[in-house]
């Protein structure tokens, strides 16, 4: 058997895009024929698959799988919702929570190197790209640990399209799916106001005094209008200020504490968030096809 050299891995990657342990198993089995490593590679469907890798992915679906005290909370992409209802993929992104929660890797690389069933995750979304037609991919992942005095609630929009794992301590698992719901409607930025950063609560507060002031409010009582107004900003980005959506005339803090819990943490994904979504034109793809 020929040995197989950096170049011909980089060429036949050149070739086809596809990644680097892929291009070297095709050459070896190719026994270094180029040509024979691409038809290869191209019977597998990983060319095929390596072609979508430049497409938008904004659609897809967030999944949490919670084993014990670990959890996971994942989002994998899609490059249409048509897609993220198709039961192979839903298939994979349970497969692949189970991966996530039972091994808790630490990289991105990791997570891809786990296996399920007899592949890696990295090789099951080449395959099924390939089969679907589109770009598949695991955007991020996230593994929670609690104590055994802590509760984990989950919820999951839509089937998939926002998920929100919450921590309490104390409490019980339907009060922490209460809040969970709450954290996927409302989407607070921080658990409390004490994790909001001291420079923006300034930057904040700065803009108060000038606002309160060019209202031409006496200067006394400026200093309690911008409290209140900061009170106001801080209900509306702190977990525990905001109103709970179950109870109004409550906190999230409050409900959670008169079930005689604490809250902890959260995390909340929302599928395609921060990812610039291709614009279609309707009517000039018509107009395209009709020419």
């Amino acid at each position: 058997m020929s040995k197989i050299t950096a170049a011909q891995v980089k060429e036949l990657r050149d070739k086809t895009s596809v990644g680097m342990m892929d291009a070297k198993k095709a050459l070896v089995a190719a026994d270094g024929n180029m040509q024979e490593a691409i038809d290869k590679l191209r019977e597998k469907g990983i060319a095929k698959a390596a072609k979508k890798s430049g497409n938008i992915a904004a659609e897809g679906l967030t999944h949490i799988e919670i084993s014990g005290n670990k959890a996971a909370i994942i989002e994998v992409n899609s490059e249409t919702d048509f897609v993220s209802s198709n039961d192979k993929f839903i298939n994979l992104v349970n497969e692949i929570g189970k991966a996530v929660v039972a091994n808790e890797p630490k990289t991105m690389d990791e997570a891809l190197e786990l296996k399920i069933g007899d592949q890696t995750i990295n090789e099951a979304i080449t395959g099924l790209t390939a089969v679907i037609g589109e770009k598949i991919s695991l955007r991020r992942f996230q593994v929670l640990d609690k104590t055994d005095s802590q509760v984990f609630g989950s919820y999951l929009h839509n089937g998939g399209l926002i998920g929100a794992i919450v921590t309490l301590e104390g409490a019980d698992e339907a009060t922490a799916k209460d809040v969970a719901m709450h954290v996927a409607a409302v989407n607070p930025e921080f658990m409390d106001r004490d994790q909001v950063p001291a420079d923006r609560l300034e930057h904040e507060k700065a803009i108060f005094t000038e606002e309160t002031k060019a209202e031409g409010k006496p200067e006394k009582i400026i200093p309690r209008i911008v409290e209140g107004r900061l009170n106001k900003f801080l209900s509306e980005i702190s977990l525990a200020d905001q109103e709970f959506v179950k109870d109004s005339d409550m906190t999230v803090q409050q409900f959670v504490e008169s079930k005689n819990g604490k809250l902890v943490s959260f995390v909340r994904y929302e599928v395609g968030e921060g990812i610039e979504k291709k614009q279609e034109d309707f009517a000039e793809e018509v107009k395209n096809q009709m020419k």
